[in-house]
């Protein structure tokens, strides 16, 4: 049974007030490469921020010193954000994908599991093509990953849009964007259905029968996650719906793939705090307390989450997914100290296994 955490980022180091938004991955020579926002000024989203990054030789059991992965500077006086990455391992590559000051979205590669990347190439154009359909003020790439599709290969990441031109952010909704040659291009998808005002954040994830679905983050007070579901990840989205078994304490959560059936069983990971009781320290009527850091596994497509382990039982935020090469589990997230009564003092790594988190050593085959 394994279980073990160590803090990866933490408060003012490194000429940082703090750090945010975790976002991990196994590249595919299966190197750890972790990654966050380096807040200056008060730590909030519009202030200055870049993106910061550590790699592991040994999934995740020591960590290279910090590096500067993107300046802010070479973009202008204002917040980089959102980085996001989709893994192919057939062609070796690590996309990643960010955003600048809410309002531009940027593509860029590597080839030697994130120790180089390629200059980033401005991708806003393909942002402006929803504007016929959706004037957004705000865009922004959803949280923490993008996926490739097994069948057609094809790049798949969430992203959300807001008509709002404020720090606000509301109302909002969610789409995709995809590439269908490695990352050259990039289009458009459809939104998903406008039913439900405030939907951002979205988490995303393959189903065996080549569907995907989308988890996504849920503003409208209605404490539960929001799911829809697309044949291709691109179109026909389904009428949004709650899951009635996934709390909604208006925060990111994290779906991520285990395994498929053809390596044993199909496993798919959710993370996020699973709490909707209190409210947070502005005494939002939105926003409960970000606390109770739970994992979850599904065995039927996230139709059903039969086992839950609490993996820090504090305040605890938004969180990352990765599965090593033997198929542990790293999740790196934002914990907070109990004195702080806040959830990011520290982006934190904790490595499990299936062990832990079902309490069965055969779940681990």
């Amino acid at each position: 049974m394994l279980f073990e955490r160590q803090d990866i980022f933490t408060r003012a180091t490194g000429g940082y007030t703090m750090y945010r938004i975790p976002g991990i991955c196994l590249t595919p020579g299966g190197l750890a490469l972790a990654h966050a926002e380096a807040r200056y000024g008060r730590g909030g989203d519009w202030d200055r921020i870049d993106i910061i990054a550590r790699r592991s030789l040994d999934m995740g059991a020591t960590w290279a010193n910090p590096r500067k992965l993107l300046d802010h500077k070479d973009f202008g006086e204002g917040p980089l954000h959102n980085f996001n990455t989709i893994i192919d391992h057939e062609n070796r590559i690590v996309h990643a994908l960010f955003c600048f000051g809410y309002a531009r979205a940027f593509y860029m590669r590597s080839t030697d599991d994130g120790v180089t990347f390629s200059q980033p190439r401005d991708i806003t154009a393909t942002f402006e093509a929803f504007r016929s359909e959706y004037d957004w003020g705000v865009l922004a790439i959803g949280l923490p990953n993008g996926i490739r599709l097994r069948r057609s290969g094809r790049l798949l990441i969430p992203v959300w849009l807001s008509t709002s031109r404020t720090s606000a952010h509301r109302p909002n909704r969610c789409a995709t964007i995809y590439s269908d040659d490695d990352g050259d291009t990039w289009q458009r998808g459809e939104m998903t259905p406008d039913v439900v005002p405030n939907l951002n954040e979205t988490g995303i994830v393959e189903l065996e029968d080549g569907s995907v679905l989308l988890n996504m983050r849920n503003g409208i007070g209605v404490q539960r996650r929001i799911i829809s579901r697309s044949p291709d990840g691109i179109s026909d989205w389904s009428i949004p719906q709650l899951d009635p078994q996934l709390l909604e304490p208006t925060c990111q959560g994290t779906l991520f793939r285990h395994s498929w059936s053809h390596e044993g069983e199909s496993r798919i990971l959710f993370c996020n705090p699973d709490n909707i009781d209190g409210k947070d320290a502005k005494g939002s009527s939105i926003f409960r307390i970000r606390k109770n850091l739970t994992i979850r596994l599904s065995l039927d497509e996230c139709q059903t989450w039969p086992f839950a382990k609490v993996i820090d039982a504090g305040y605890a935020g938004y969180s990352a997914l990765a599965v090593c090469p033997d198929k542990s589990i790293l999740c790196l997230y934002e914990r907070g100290a109990v004195s702080s009564g806040d959830s990011d003092d520290h982006l934190s790594l904790v490595r499990l296994d299936l062990e832990w988190l079902t309490g069965s050593k055969a779940s681990n085959a």
